[in-house]
């Protein structure tokens, strides 16, 4: 008997005990659950939130709602509160690499955000205790940062408060609080430089590394931003090994060879590209003559472009690089003969305008580069 009469007990005790577990609802108040993010450089960044609506209450958002300052939310153990920046739980954000907020470090990481609003002056906070629920915890021993920025008045009312990313470029991005006709913008700087090499070098060790365009890729980029020379020489050394099947890649080739200038090595690389330009195409070598071209090689890129032009004799390509290459040389006359020559050989309307341009250019003693 005694076996029977628990059973009904312990099915009340399983039942209240399930009764106190909530289950996933809408966020309290109406308000909306969102996740924003975007990718600045390499850098990850995420940002949680809950979005409160104005909901008729205009004019009463700003020191009103969200109160000036720190206050006492009478739950808690702070009585110095700043608004937690949205509704309901603590936002949050997160960065993947080290950023700077308006000039200042952050380590990379996942912070609880708050803001103490001042109609003149804001205090953004990224607090490291990321898991508290909304600022009623918040403890400024806590914070990671601490930066001030000024609140901009907007013109159109959003009733939903949202974060946004504008004025984006490789390595910053302005995020915005936006809500009923205010703005608080912060500026997020990463070293995309640095996060850049960090990847080529991991990447380089998987089986990405086995193929001599992933070498070449990460030294040409290095090329093209002037940074990383000597260990970018390296990795175009790799590019152009036998072992990576480069050895017969004018493009790799030619990357060595642009780094070997960089780096002051003139005739190392005039020797690379000698050995490379039996491997090349015709633009290739047409893109070659123009690299010294722009490095006032005008002598040696007149010999590249002559045989260039021998080996692939009445194309337009060729004929351009002599009139590329006769003019940089000062030989107006004869870059005028072979732009006659191109002139009928425009592959289409830009080229043909272009060419125009060129002879007009010329006929004026104008050097066409």
């Amino acid at each position: 008997m005694k076996k029977f009469t628990m059973l009904p007990a312990l099915v009340l005790s399983v039942a209240f005990s399930y009764s106190q577990i909530p289950l996933t609802v809408l966020p309290s108040g109406g308000n909306k659950k969102a996740i924003v993010g975007e990718q600045i450089g390499l850098t990850k960044v995420l940002i949680n939130y809950d979005r409160p609506g104005v909901k008729g209450r205009e004019g009463k958002i700003w020191g009103q709602l969200v109160h000036v300052g720190y206050t006492d939310q009478g739950f808690g153990n702070t009585k110095t509160a700043p608004w937690r920046a949205g509704a309901n739980e603590n936002t949050t954000m997160e960065f993947s690499t080290d950023v700077k907020i308006e000039g200042q470090d952050l380590p990379a990481g996942k912070y609880g955000f708050f803001i103490a609003y001042d109609p003149n002056e804001c205090t953004l906070i990224f607090s490291k205790n990321s898991t508290s629920w909304g600022s009623y915890y918040y403890n400024e021993k806590e914070d990671a940062l601490r930066v001030k920025v000024k609140p901009v008045t907007i013109d159109n009312s959003v009733e939903w408060l949202k974060y946004e990313f504008t004025d984006e470029t490789e390595n910053s991005a302005v995020i915005s609080l936006l809500w009923e006709k205010l703005k608080i913008p912060f500026k997020v700087e990463v070293d995309y430089v640095k996060s850049q090499l960090a990847s080529f070098r991991n990447e380089l060790r998987t089986e990405k590394g086995f193929i001599w365009q992933s070498w070449e890729q990460a030294a040409n980029w290095c090329l093209q931003r002037n940074v990383n020379l000597d260990e970018a020489l390296l990795w175009a050394d790799s590019a152009t090994s036998p072992g990576f099947e480069g050895a017969k890649s004018f493009r790799a080739a030619s990357t060595k060879a642009q780094i070997l200038e960089k780096l002051g090595r003139s005739n190392d690389a005039a020797t690379v590209m000698k050995s490379a330009l039996p491997n090349a195409t015709m633009f290739e070598v047409h893109q070659y003559g123009r690299t010294l071209l722009a490095q006032k090689k005008t002598k040696e890129a007149l010999e590249i472009f002559k045989s260039n032009h021998q080996k692939n004799p009445n194309q337009f390509t060729t004929l351009m690089g002599l009139v590329r290459g006769y003019s940089a040389n000062g030989d107006y006359k004869a870059a005028l003969d072979y732009a006659n020559k191109a002139l009928p050989l425009a592959p289409d309307t830009n080229n043909k305008n272009n060419v125009t341009a060129m002879i007009d250019k010329l006929k004026a003693g104008k050097d066409v580069n």
